[in-house]
């Protein structure tokens, strides 16, 4: 969940590794540094901080040299210090590395190196590669033998960039995302095409146990076994260029704000593979859906659509838990992969776990060049562009889009989704923001939050919750409306606010029923619904739409609510606290 980028060529290396690290901080952004080559010396710069705080302080972009690699990072081994902001150097300081990844056998290897002499600087697990590839370069003088007698020690997931004294870059991938940007007289390497995509379109998608050389002579791939590759250069997709916040303040007002055209937009760009889903779903014995956070919730709704409207049971699954059951995955059946950045390991993970039991991997990712679509046997892109947010939005509207079309297909047509009228219903909702601001300035400082949804409407209470917890650190709960009196209804009283997702459809009558036992507790209730009621302290108004697709528009309110809340609560609503985009670590 770390970001981490490499620049080999003829220009000042630091200002162009600063710049790809701030487009690249949603990955995590505890603390950043970079270290460069110069005058036959390694010079490391890191601090605890975003981006450009650091280098304001310590003038990152500012050292010498045309050779660097640099890093953001979300904490997993050791608290946010300087200490353990990368690079990591190498006791003789010949060697600086970079890491994303989780080394599991880091305590071993550690013990091992400090009784040969190593001494570490930090509580990572990263630490030990530094130390690890000194001691076999030590003994090889050889920068390829060292790079593999190093990962042939490392246990567990990682990608991880090394600089050596003389200016050589080496850089190696196991199950983490590690990509070549391929200039005219110089390369990069980095965790996302966004490190590098404003000096070039060229990339080379490292295969998993690969790893790169790029010194003088230019760039070889090789194996883990030493054997030379070859590879191809793609071109990476112009529109994940466009990831500016343009006039917005934050990333994620503008991606909450897209939502209009990327409901519209969804899978269009991969029709036969949604045609070709629904196809092997008609024909499956067992059917199993799978993702993480949002994308989990994404899932939910497609077990209502499937099962009210196509009359098909699928089965969803949280992707974190399936390693602990994976039994349960029968012999041939079908496992539908939801991520939004197709390299988060829970979900990679379930994958490999369904297909030792021969699944069919479908999977509905937005970044067509990731791990998760190197495992699929079918692929339906989300075609939203590219989300920086931390926090899911677009892209959870458009996993439901791909969700009600392939529901439409399995029941040959019935559903009918009108996009066209939820782009306009999401474009009035967002039209006006003057109520969802006033609300999010009375909850600035509420310490729970109710979302209570029936039905089809509850995987979207839990999304909401979800929303408000990371952008808002407020602690908020999705409750099933029929479980308010099994528990739930003992927490109300004149301290909790209560969002009722209380659209006029089937659950109306009940839903309403229960915002009134709620109020009667004396909670407030702020009721998101096309059909005033009196039992609303707030009223935040929907438009109508047909009664499948609530679910599509209910969650855009929450969305801007959640967003105006952490502006009152003077939380960074593009970077939530303790969160990364893309959670490559397990």
């Amino acid at each position: 969940m770390c970001s981490i980028i490499g620049y080999y060529g003829n220009s000042n290396a630091a200002p162009i590794l600063v710049k790809g690290l701030r487009r690249m901080e949603y990955r995590g952004y505890d603390s950043v540094g970079i270290a460069t080559k110069s005058n036959n010396q390694i010079l490391v710069k890191k601090g605890v901080g975003k981006v450009d705080e650091v280098n304001n302080m310590f003038h990152l972009d500012k050292l010498p040299g045309n050779v660097g690699l640099g890093h953001t990072r979300w904490a997993t081994h050791g608290k946010v210090t300087d200490a353990n902001a990368h690079p990591h150097s190498s006791n003789s300081g010949k060697i600086a590395i970079v890491h994303n990844g989780i080394i599991e056998n880091f305590s071993e290897l550690k013990a091992e190196l400090q009784k040969e002499g190593y001494t570490f600087q930090s509580e990572t697990d990263s630490e030990v590669i530094a130390n690890l590839l000194q001691k076999n370069f030590d003994d090889t003088s050889d920068i390829k033998s060292s790079i593999r007698a190093t990962i042939s020690r490392l246990n567990g997931h990682y990608a991880f960039v090394a600089m050596f004294e003389n200016g050589t870059l080496a850089a190696a991938r196991y199950h983490e995302p590690l990509i070549v940007g391929v200039g005219e007289d110089d390369y990069f390497l980095s965790s996302d095409v966004l490190g590098f995509i404003e000096r070039t379109d060229d990339a080379i998608y490292l295969d998993n146990g690969n790893f790169a050389l790029i010194d003088p002579s230019g760039l070889k791939l090789y194996n883990f076994e030493g054997e030379l590759i070859k590879y191809n250069i793609t071109k990476v997709s112009k529109e994940f260029a466009d990831a500016y916040k343009g006039d917005y303040a934050h990333y994620t007002l503008k991606e909450i704000s897209e939502q209009p055209d990327t409901v519209l937009k969804a899978g269009e760009n991969t029709q036969d593979a949604i045609t070709q889903t629904i196809d092997f779903i008609k024909h499956a014995k067992t059917v199993y859906i799978t993702g993480s956070g949002t994308s989990y919730n994404a899932a939910l709704v497609a077990k209502y659509l499937m099962s009210k409207y196509a009359k098909i049971k699928i089965e969803p699954i949280i992707s974190s838990e399936l390693p602990h059951d994976p039994e349960s995955i029968e012999q041939n059946s079908i496992l539908i992969a939801i991520s939004q950045s197709g390299e988060s390991a829970d979900v990679l993970e379930a994958v490999r776990i369904a297909k030792n039991s021969n699944a069919k991997v479908l999977s509905i990712v937005n970044l067509l060049t990731s791990s998760l679509v190197q495992e699929s046997s079918l692929v339906i892109g989300m075609n939203c562009g590219p989300e920086i947010g931390v926090a899911a939005t677009k892209s959870f509207t458009s996993q439901l889009a791909i969700l009600y079309k392939i529901a439409d297909g399995l029941c040959n047509g019935c559903l009918k989704p009108d996009f066209d009228k939820a782009s306009k219903a999401i474009s009035k909702i967002l039209s006006n923001h003057s109520k969802i601001k006033k609300i999010a300035r009375e909850l600035k400082e509420v310490s729970d939050i109710y979302i209570l949804g029936r039905g089809i409407n509850y995987p979207i209470a839990s999304e909401a919750a979800l929303k408000l917890k990371e952008l808002t650190y407020i602690h908020a709960e999705g409750i099933p409306g029929g479980e308010l009196k099994h528990g739930p209804l003992a927490l109300m009283d004149s301290n909790v606010y209560v969002v009722i997702l209380n659209p006029d459809d089937s659950t109306y009558n009940d839903t309403l029923t229960s915002a009134n036992e709620i109020k009667a507790r004396g909670a407030k209730i702020i009721g998101i619904s096309d059909k005033k009621s009196d039992i609303y302290d707030h009223w935040i108004e929907i438009p109508k739409v047909d009664e499948s697709l609530y679910p599509l528009i209910e969650i855009v309110p929450i969305q801007l609510l959640a967003y105006y809340c952490a502006l009152e609560k003077d939380a960074d609503p593009d970077y939530p606290r303790n969160l990364a985009k893309s959670v490559t670590v397990r």
